[in-house]
């Protein structure tokens, strides 16, 4: 009997069903012909009555299963054909579950959703204490819920408080605390699993010995009255983390809430109805849409010649150079931090060792790693041993003549083959390259602050830049693991210049009345990460002044800067950086109160509009200037416009998107509601793009 996806043998009546024999894909997910043909063999091994045991394996290392097919839950047109597909997939586990005969999953890499949904069917699961195993329940981050009976059975498998929390989260749960969860039975080096799979599963499991907090966490969930206080405290986390924006995780609070105590087809019936709900909702569409941009993004050249970067340097230390560095480390690039001083070079090892320090508390890495990837960064006051640097990011002032003189004197100091590239937020990369001898090996490398964190890397464009060079840069930042972007030269590239007219906005709103709070409470239930006020204070006042006066001189009238941020630093006030911005921050950095400071120099009338027309104001610029930024090619489509904005500044992942989100509302109403602020207000800043008029015209969408 032979399968595509999937290997089927039996060996002294143990029947082995490997997948991933579909070499073409590096994950291996289920899909429909896949499902189908395990169906046929359940129904083989059912058939067979001196079978002994199923074992399921993998073929590839590093995955399991990473889930079903996302392609099929986007082909789900309605509620009831998502609730049947969902059905089926419930059926098939439950023929998996049903067995006469014990029946065990061998987890090495990741086994997610449907995969750890087939696993939790199994009597035992083995995982592989590899760094790379990893086990997860993702569908929320797709505005779903596990549709294959995960909601029924890791409660059963591991307590409903533990469930809560995978589900809810989606996160991923590494070897050896899915072991210490009771989630794994066994745990044991790859190369052993299959060799001892046929002792283990038959071997007993013993119970595990409970500590105290699993004990008061039992007692909870078999308790009536208390197991409710569980189930309220999920749902307080979920409002206070997505403000009701996703109904996903309500959902399964819903589901698990009330139908956890039925049968397994009443509940699972529930399941397939919730999921059928779920999977037809604008959010889910939105998110399912965000995955498959994400996962295009991570597809490059395969071209034998590109540059592999296996050491790298970075100019400039401080918190920019050492956050940059902490990348370098992170990724086990061993790398140079250069400066012209040594208080900068020990601010640098500060803020990459305030990265580290992070897992080490979260005991996400060891003490001999943290001391291992600090060691690989060199700090030096000269360029000794640059010769052999594969990529050098340059990090210094944002001052061109500065970033230029830097330039010119690396380009002396590296290899032939040497990838040299700029980590500027706004200065014209068309301008550096001017001074280099060799300017195709050069490109712009934009991070975002703060480097651990923020997950978007611009890569920019310039004249003279090889296609090797993009490419190689593209290659280097999806295996580093940040989401490229490649965009063209021009005042802020995309990001910042979209973002300049958003926070240019609230600087103009402040100056006529709007309260601090307003504008930042509005933002915040529209679904950003953080108001304005909020991230001036994050990004530096000092910053964005400086970056919104290069905007303006790049940009003109449009792009015109308040005089707020002016008259903030004229006291002193920097942001974060300093503990004193908009607002008043301790010495950890929480935000605390807004500055009595700052609020003096705002009208003392304090002017208000519905939160509608507030969030208006602040976000349709923004979709204007997204217009512009497509008409003038900065960026090649929509699509990667929007992938920016998500992972650059946390745009609302379930709307979709800055233009999934102006498509929803129709470029006709954007239209008609920017020149009625151009009316009211009588300012440039609201010039309308000609290639938003032109979708108006047209009757066309951003995508269409």
């Amino acid at each position: 009997m032979s399968f595509k996806n999937i290997a089927f043998e039996v060996k002294e009546k143990f029947y082995y069903v490997g997948f991933g024999k579909d070499v073409e894909k590096s994950l291996t997910t289920l899909t429909e012909q896949t499902l189908r043909d395990l169906e046929t063999i359940l129904d083989t091994i059912k058939a067979d009555n001196e079978a002994r045991g199923v074992i399921f394996h993998s073929l590839k290392e590093g995955v399991f299963l990473a889930g079903v097919d996302v392609s099929i839950i986007q082909s789900l047109e309605t509620a009831a054909a998502a609730a049947e597909g969902s059905a089926s997939g419930q059926a098939l586990f439950n023929k998996i579950e049903d067995l006469d005969i014990p029946t065990v999953a061998l987890i090495d890499g990741f086994c997610l959703g449907g995969g750890l949904e087939l696993a939790l069917s199994c009597n035992k699961i083995i995982v592989s204490d590899s760094s790379t195993t990893k086990l997860g329940l993702p569908e929320v981050m797709l505005g779903v819920l596990p549709g294959f009976g995960g909601t029924y059975r890791l409660p059963k498998k591991i307590g409903m408080a533990k469930s809560l929390d995978i589900i809810l989260s989606g996160r991923q749960v590494r070897a050896k605390s899915a072991y210490k969860m009771g989630l794994a039975d066994f745990i044991m080096p790859k190369e052993r699993l299959l060799t001892l799979a046929p002792e283990y599963l038959l071997k007993k499991v013993e119970p595990r010995k409970k500590n105290m907090t699993d004990k008061v966490t039992s007692f909870m969930e078999s308790n009536p009255l208390t197991k409710g206080i569980i189930f309220s405290k999920a749902r307080d986390g979920v409002m206070k983390k997505t403000k009701g924006h996703y109904p996903a995780p309500l959902k399964i609070i819903e589901l698990l809430e009330n139908h956890s105590s039925k049968s397994r087809s009443a509940y699972l019936e529930k399941e397939a109805s919730f999921f059928g709900e779920l999977a037809q909702t604008k959010q889910s569409e939105h998110l399912i849409n965000l995955f498959f941009l994400h996962d295009n993004s991570k597809k490059y050249s395969k071209s034998t010649d590109l540059k592999n970067v296996s050491t790298g340097a970075v100019l400039g230390a401080g918190t920019m150079g050492g956050g940059i560095a902490w990348y370098f480390a992170n990724n086990n690039i061993p790398c140079f931090m250069k400066d012209i001083n040594e208080g900068a070079l020990n601010l640098g090892l500060k803020q990459a060792s305030s990265n580290f320090s992070s897992k080490l508390r979260k005991r996400r890495m060891t003490r001999d790693d943290f001391n291992k990837k600090m060691s690989s960064i060199s700090p030096t006051l000269t360029y000794s041993g640059f010769h052999s640097v594969d990529l050098v990011i340059e990090a210094v002032v944002e001052n061109m003549d500065i970033k230029k003189k830097v330039l010119s004197e690396l380009e002396t100091k590296v290899g032939p083959d040497s990838l040299l590239t700029s980590n500027t937020s706004s200065l014209s990369v068309n301008e550096m390259a001017s001074v280099l001898k060799d300017s195709s090996r050069f490109a712009g490398l934009h991070f975002f602050n703060p480097v651990n964190k923020m997950p978007l890397v611009e890569i920019i464009k310039h004249e003279n830049v090889s296609q090797n060079t993009l490419d190689s840069l593209y290659k280097f930042v999806v295996e580093t693991k940040k989401t490229p972007v490649i965009v063209n030269d021009g005042p802020g590239f995309l990001v910042n210049r979209i973002l300049c007219a958003y926070l240019n906005e609230a600087g103009f709103m402040l100056e006529e009345g709007y309260s601090i709070e307003d504008l930042d409470r509005v933002v915040l239930e529209f679904g950003l990460p953080m108001g304005p006020c909020h991230l001036l204070d994050e990004v530096g006042i000092d910053v964005s002044q400086k970056v919104g006066k290069v905007m303006y001189k790049g940009i003109g009238d449009r792009l015109k800067p308040s005089k707020i941020l002016d008259e903030i630093l004229e006291l002193g006030c920097l942001g974060k950086k300093n503990s004193k911005g908009i607002y008043l921050y301790d010495e950890a950095g929480k935000k605390g109160e807004i500055n009595p400071e700052v609020r003096g120099l705002l009208p003392s009338q304090t002017k208000s509009s519905s939160d509608i027309a507030m969030t208006e104001r602040l976000i349709f610029p923004m979709i204007n200037e997204a217009a512009n930024c497509l008409k003038d090619q900065v960026v090649d489509s929509a699509a990667n416009l929007d992938l920016a904005m998500i992972f650059g500044i946390g745009f609302p992942p379930f709307k979709g998107g800055l233009l999934r989100y102006a498509d929803d509302i129709g470029a006709d109403q954007i239209c008609e509601k920017i020149r009625n602020m151009s009316a009211e207000l009588s300012s440039d800043r609201f010039a309308l793009s000609p290639y938003l008029s032109e979708l108006s015209k047209q009757g066309k969408s951003f995508y269409s």
